[in-house]
């Protein structure tokens, strides 16, 4: 159990790293930010990154932060 509990933080800190990017700061200076949603169509690799990005940004909020309290709680409670 140890390797996929340690899997399992991985993944969910890779996707509170994806969830967090601000789309401001970060994504429009390198040119993926998804102002104008000329890449919603688009099937280039960098088209599909940004819409993995935007949906990963949307869909996944409310869940995020449920696994987020789980984690934080079953460390507190088992260490």
């Amino acid at each position: 159990m140890m390797g996929l509990g340690k899997l399992l933080y991985v993944v969910v800190l890779l996707v509170n790293a994806v969830a967090v990017l601000s789309e401001d700061r970060f994504l429009n200076r390198i040119g993926w930010g998804s102002s104008g949603k000329q890449f919603q169509n688009d099937v280039s690799v960098k088209g599909r990154m940004i819409n993995l990005i935007s949906a990963t940004r949307t869909l996944l909020r409310i869940p995020l932060i449920l696994v987020n309290v789980i984690i934080i709680l079953y460390e507190l409670i088992l260490g």
